[in-house]
């Protein structure tokens, strides 16, 4: 149950949350294995493998952007998995990122938000220029985007989400924070106490253990109306 005043901001994950990210990736990954001749290694095999990196290579000092990050860890899970690498793939990768398109539901239910009064803000994992793609197809909803690229950290520290706070001139209190994966951004929730909702789109991503969010929903257009009938203190 959400509780306490009605928040000024409504913040977002991006990939998974609004935009199609898992079909995208394999979409993109596909691509790159197709130029590899490579029929011993599946894309979900190699996404897998990425992801390791990927997360490992964030969490690195001095921050790195995400192209960088991208590239690093494609490189280094191809290499694993005995794929051969060219500087090409991470232009597939990150140009696929880019194109991916939003949920079906998403840009009826952003709009719904903001007749509700709500400013909607993105905090994404991401550089501007790759998130600039999605952002465009958001139906002119969204009033901000803060990246991992102007925030110098990537989620879940609490670094990125005090700098999109403090670009928003707002407290904790005055955010409700809406997001599909449970490691980087229910880690955050949790660590931060940001009110939040879960959307679990049936990924298989499991929630956190120790962590219970205050509204789950299986897509974003069921989120207007249960924030339209909360009585705000």
């Amino acid at each position: 149950m959400l509780t306490g005043s009605k928040p000024k901001w409504l913040t977002f994950d991006c990939y998974g949350t609004l935009i199609q990210w898992d079909e995208g990736l394999l979409a993109a990954v596909d691509e790159i294995l197709r130029r590899n001749d490579n029929v011993g290694v599946d894309a979900q095999t190699l996404i897998k493998v990425y992801d390791k990196y990927e997360h490992r290579l964030e969490a690195e000092r001095p921050h790195k952007n995400f192209r960088t990050v991208a590239g690093e860890g494609l490189r280094l899970a191809m290499e694993e998995l005995g794929l051969s690498y060219e500087a090409a793939d991470i232009e597939i990768l990150t140009g696929g990122i880019s194109r991916m398109p939003p949920f079906p539901e998403v840009v009826e239910a952003l709009g719904a938000m903001k007749a509700l009064g709500y400013r909607l803000c993105i905090i994404s994992n991401t550089d501007d220029d790759i998130i600039a793609g999605n952002v465009a197809q958001l139906g002119g909803h969204v009033d901000r985007v803060i990246t991992a690229q102007q925030a110098g950290a990537y989620k879940p520290t609490r670094q990125i989400f005090d700098f999109a706070h403090q670009a928003l001139d707002v407290e904790r209190a005055d955010v409700l924070h809406i997001c599909a994966s449970p490691h980087l951004d229910l880690v955050a929730a949790r660590d931060l106490g940001l009110r939040c909702i879960w959307i679990d789109r049936g990924t298989g991503r499991k929630p956190l253990p120790d962590y219970v969010p205050n509204a789950v929903f299986p897509s974003l257009d069921k989120v207007p109306p249960y924030l339209a009938a909360v009585n705000w203190g």
